[in-house]
């Protein structure tokens, strides 16, 4: 159940970012400090933005969302990221970020919201079909150059 001490929005300023880098590590365990900044600012140039979950004024979930166009989604919102904090997990904090997501993108006309997901986080796999009613219908692929 929401809370009036939880509230998300945007983050759109450098210490903000950095304020939400250890939740973001979580998922991107990969990244430092400096390229996550790096990669951000250009990401936001690009329409990537940052949303935040906070809970008594302490992040608690995050999302990296942008706006895209496609034959197959037509006008739809891709999440890029989307974590919540290892030690608040399962207190309905995804389900409450993923809804807003959604109204977020119904508001500017998408016609989908997509996302992808690691072949291994089965978890996270049962949450966005069986709780979020996400279709499993792709197989993404990449290649490392």
């Amino acid at each position: 159940m929401s809370t009036v001490k939880e509230k998300i929005c945007e983050l759109t300023t450098e210490d903000q970012w950095i304020q939400a880098f250890p939740i973001m590590n979580q998922l991107r365990e990969d990244l430092s400090l400096d390229t996550y900044i790096d990669l951000l600012t250009d990401m936001t140039n690009q329409g990537y933005r940052l949303i935040a979950m906070y809970d008594d004024g302490k992040i608690v979930a995050l999302a990296g969302i942008h706006m895209s166009i496609n034959f197959y989604n037509h006008r739809y919102v891709f999440i890029n990221d989307l974590v919540t904090d290892a030690s608040n997990r399962s207190r309905g904090y995804g389900e409450r970020l993923l809804t807003y997501i959604h109204e977020w993108a119904r508001e500017r006309g998408a016609s989908y919201v997509s996302l992808e997901s690691g072949i291994k986080r089965k978890d996270a796999h049962r949450f966005y079909e069986e709780k979020m009613e996400y279709d499993k219908w792709c197989y993404s692929f990449r290649k490392k150059l």
